[in-house]
């Protein structure tokens, strides 16, 4: 390889670098700024009229359940109407209509709305709905949530203010322990609301309202210009356009609903997918308007690396492809440039696994080190999931595909359940075997590092091998499980 590409390589590893590096010193500024001082305000003398929307699409095995818990919030049944907004085109229809039938004579204020052409998906069905909210408030839960019966009392008080236009409430895990898998995803989730949406809040920063276990101020919405579904992530974008009209977004770290984590590794990497290709179509879409605003340069700042922050997935895989013919260059290991470039990496790789143990102490101040082992397992399937997720950051970036897949949920808790003979399959897809190719590259990166005695770079190789080897394996593993039980029919389940 000629000298001067040697070089440019170089030049492209070190911005490379660089840039990864902003985002892991952000994860130490974030975690240095978690603590919530907001007091809990007060409970009304009086009650408003809230609207609850269920947005559910082909949820056949906890669609009931999200239902019951709703229709048990501790809340005057006469101030709660409920929409379920069920674009569904299966069983759920019917299993559905019954259980709002069942509930309207009991006397709640219950309504099943059902569209048949799914027009804009989530963001579809909510718009559709916003003409027949009652009250000024709409509260809006994911079909794997069950909010406790006291969640919608203890969210509306921080109302009161009357510049708060969101309030966002933390997501619990109903099946943490059911795997390593949801274990982990448990740790990240942790991480994002315990540290991150904690920082941001206090800050003052731009924040995001979730999707769900969240209530919003219908003046909020109507003055950021309604739900849109011109990306993937009509939640961020709400967001972000509703703090842009003047409306606060209020978090609230002690509020908990708890929720189903994705058990197949298919099913995580498509939310995955999803979440990283719509943050991306928002930062396209509003980034432009947050440079444009007269706020503080540190709080723009802290916009561009939320909005962005999947774009760190593509920076990884780039790392990866980089290094193995920059080994093979004998000069390279001494060049000023490849110090620059662990100067760089070593302190971003230690950003995440610090915010994610932080977030564990806080929660779990006696036994938070029992999780070490799995922030380092975590960050192997941070790794590994790179590639899907560099997928999606393309596919946003030139504005391929808008088809919104949701994410199977299949009502399990505890490790006797099964859910590889449930529907809602999702197929092997190229993307494996990217995994597998880079899972591959990876091993002949780590052997031509020990050749040269590039052992600095061997922890990073290590990371990538295992990363890759992990998420396809286990995807293999888990498609194989599923290919070996036929599907049964709900009845017999």
């Amino acid at each position: 390889m000629p000298d001067w590409l040697t070089l440019l390589l170089l030049v492209v590893n070190s911005l490379t670098a660089g840039w990864l590096f902003l985002y892991g010193i952000n994860a130490y500024w974030l975690t240095a700024h978690r603590q919530n001082p907001r007091p809990i305000p007060p409970m009304p003398t009086s009650w408003p009229l809230v609207t609850i929307q269920l947005p559910i699409y082909n949820e056949l095995y906890v669609a009931h359940r999200l239902l019951d818990a709703v229709c048990c919030l501790d809340y005057p049944r006469e101030l709660l109407h409920i929409q379920v907004l069920d674009d569904s085109t299966d069983e759920t229809q019917v299993l559905l209509q019954a259980q709002v039938a069942r509930y309207q004579r009991q006397g709640l204020s219950v309504v099943y709305l059902h569209r048949a052409d799914r027009a804009g998906f989530k963001a579809g069905a909510l718009r559709a709905a916003e003409e027949a909210v009652r009250g000024d408030f709409v509260a809006v839960f994911d079909a794997d949530f069950t909010p406790t019966p006291d969640w919608l009392k203890h969210t509306l008080p921080y109302f009161a203010d009357a510049g708060v236009g969101v309030v966002q409430t933390r997501w619990g895990h109903l099946n943490r322990s059911y795997s390593l898998l949801t274990r982990l995803q448990a740790l990240g989730i942790d991480g994002h609301f315990t540290v991150e949406q904690q920082a941001r809040d206090r800050e003052g920063y731009w924040l995001n309202f979730n999707g769900t276990a969240g209530i919003w101020r219908m003046a909020a919405i109507r003055a950021a210009g309604g739900w849109q579904a011109d990306t993937l992530a009509e939640d961020m974008d709400l967001s972000y356009r509703a703090q842009l009209a003047g409306w606060r977004l209020v978090y609230v770290q002690d509020i908990v609903a708890p929720a189903e984590l994705p058990v197949a590794i298919s099913a995580y990497k498509l939310q995955q997918f999803r979440w990283a290709k719509g943050s991306i179509q928002c930062a396209k879409k509003l980034l432009g308007r947050v440079f444009a605003e007269s706020a503080p340069t540190g709080r723009k700042f802290q916009a561009l690396l939320h909005l962005t922050g999947y774009s760190a997935h593509p920076l990884m895989v780039l790392i990866l492809l980089l290094l193995l013919p920059l080994l093979s260059v004998p000069w390279v290991p001494k060049h000023p440039l490849s110090m620059v470039w662990g100067t760089l990496m070593v302190p971003a790789t230690f950003g995440p696994p610090l915010l994610y143990l932080t977030a564990q102490r806080d929660l779990n101040p006696k036994f938070w080190h029992r999780e070490l082992g799995g922030v380092l397992m975590l960050a192997v399937l941070g790794t590994g999931i790179s590639f899907s997720n560099t997928c999606a950051v393309f596919a946003a970036l030139f504005n391929r595909g808008t088809q919104f897949r949701r994410t199977p949920k299949f009502n399990v808790r505890d490790r006797k359940d099964r859910w590889q003979d449930k529907r809602y399959r999702l197929a092997l897809d190229w993307v494996t075997l990217g995994e597998l190719a880079l899972c591959g590259y990876s091993a002949l990166a780590l052997d031509t590092a020990l050749k040269v005695g590039a052992y600095g770079a061997l922890p990073f190789l290590l990371l990538y091998f295992f990363g890759y080897g992990y998420v396809a394996g286990l995807t293999l593993w888990q498609a194989w499980q599923q290919q070996m039980r036929p599907v049964l029919e709900p009845s017999r389940l």
